[in-house]
C-alpha cells in the first residue's frame, strides 16, 4: 500500500482526495518537484526545494514549509513507502476557492500533497541501441524555468513522440533547441559537448547540473550556450538526461541517423561516470 500526505495527514493514496474547486484542479495553479531517491536518501534535497522556492516566488505563491519542514515530510514518505530507491513527488496549489475566478482569492489554505512512486531506470536496451526522438516548435509559455502543474503543451508535446513510437520530442524555438518535453537535451559536435544554458525558456534540470559537474572533473570540454536546430540535427552525438531516464543516447531523430546511429563513446563515457557518481555519492544523501 502506498502512503500519500495530505494537507497533514498520512493516508493511503488511494484514498487521497482534493477539492472539485482546488485551483491546481481548475486552473493548474501550482507547483511541482520530483525528487529521485537513492538508497532511501534524497538526492540534492537542498537543490530541490531551492528551485521549489523559486517556482513558488514565481507564482506568487507562499511557500507552506520551511526546509527543515519539508526534509522531515520527505524523510516520512520515504519510510512509509517500500523500495531503496523512490521517487518523491510534491505539489502545492493555491487551494480551493469559494467560486471560480481567475485572480488570486484573498485568503485561502494552499494544498500540499506528496506521495511516493518506485523509481524505475530505463531498460539496458535503450542504453545499448539508442533511443528515437522527434521534434517540434516549442509552443510554450514564456516560463518555462518554473516548474508548475500547467503542463499540457508538455504533454500535447510528449504524445508527439508516442505517437510516432518515439522516447522524447526535442523541442525548438526561434532556430534554437531548448529542451525535451521532459528532459534536458546535450549535444556532442567535435570532442566538445554543448549545453543550452539556463533561462527562462528551459527547466533547469538538477541532472542537467550533474552532466555538467561530471564533464568538467573528467575534462570533457563543454560549452554552454545556445544550440542551433542545425548544430542539433548534425550533432555527432546527442543524449537526453532527466531524475528518472539518467543519461541516454538519442540515435535518431525525425527518423534521421544521429552522427553513426549508434550510441557514441562520449554517451558510454558520461554513462560511466555517472554511475559512478550515483554509487559514491548519490547513494549517500549528498
Amino acid at each position: 500500500m502506498q502512503t500519500a500526505y495530505l494537507n497533514g495527514t498520512l493516508l493511503p493514496l488511494s484514498e487521497a482526495r482534493v477539492s472539485a474547486m482546488d485551483r491546481g484542479f481548475l486552473f493548474g495553479d501550482g507547483a511541482y518537484e520530483v525528487i529521485p531517491v537513492y538508497s532511501r536518501r534524497p538526492f540534492r534535497l537542498a537543490e530541490h526545494l531551492r528551485r521549489l522556492r523559486q517556482t513558488l516566488d514565481g507564482i506568487r505563491l507562499d511557500n507552506p514549509h520551511d526546509d527543515a519542514a519539508w526534509a522531515r515530510l520527505i524523510g516520512e514518505i520515504i519510510a512509509r513507502n517500500d523500495g531503496e530507491d523512490q521517487s518523491v513527488y510534491l505539489q502545492i496549489t493555491r487551494g480551493a476557492d469559494t467560486r471560480r475566478n481567475h485572480a488570486f482569492p484573498a485568503s485561502v489554505t494552499p494544498t500540499v500533497f506528496v506521495m511516493s512512486e518506485p523509481l524505475l531506470t530505463p531498460p539496458p536496451a535503450q542504453r545499448e541501441t539508442g533511443i528515437a526522438a522527434v521534434s517540434a516548435p516549442d509552443m510554450r509559455w514564456l516560463r518555462c524555468d518554473l516548474k508548475t502543474t500547467s503542463l499540457l503543451a508538455n504533454c500535447l508535446l510528449r504524445q508527439l513522440a508516442v505517437d510516432a513510437g518515439c522516447v522524447e520530442t526535442i523541442l525548438f524555438r526561434d532556430g534554437y533547441m531548448t529542451e525535451g518535453a521532459a528532459s534536458n537535451i546535450f549535444a556532442m559536435k567535435a570532442g566538445v559537448m554543448l549545453a543550452p544554458p539556463k533561462n527562462h525558456l528551459m527547466l533547469p534540470g538538477i541532472t542537467y547540473d550533474v552532466v555538467l559537474e561530471l564533464a568538467a572533473a573528467h575534462g570533457l570540454p563543454c560549452e554552454v550556450r545556445d544550440v542551433s536546430e542545425d548544430e542539433t540535427r548534425a550533432a555527432d552525438e546527442l543524449w537526453m538526461t532527466s531524475s528518472t531516464k539518467e543519461v541516454l543516447p538519442i540515435t535518431l531523430l525525425d527518423g534521421r541517423a544521429i552522427g553513426t546511429g549508434q550510441p557514441g563513446p562520449a554517451f558510454r563515457n558520461m554513462y560511466a561516470w555517472y554511475q559512478e557518481f550515483k554509487q559514491t555519492v548519490m547513494r549517500c544523501g549528498e
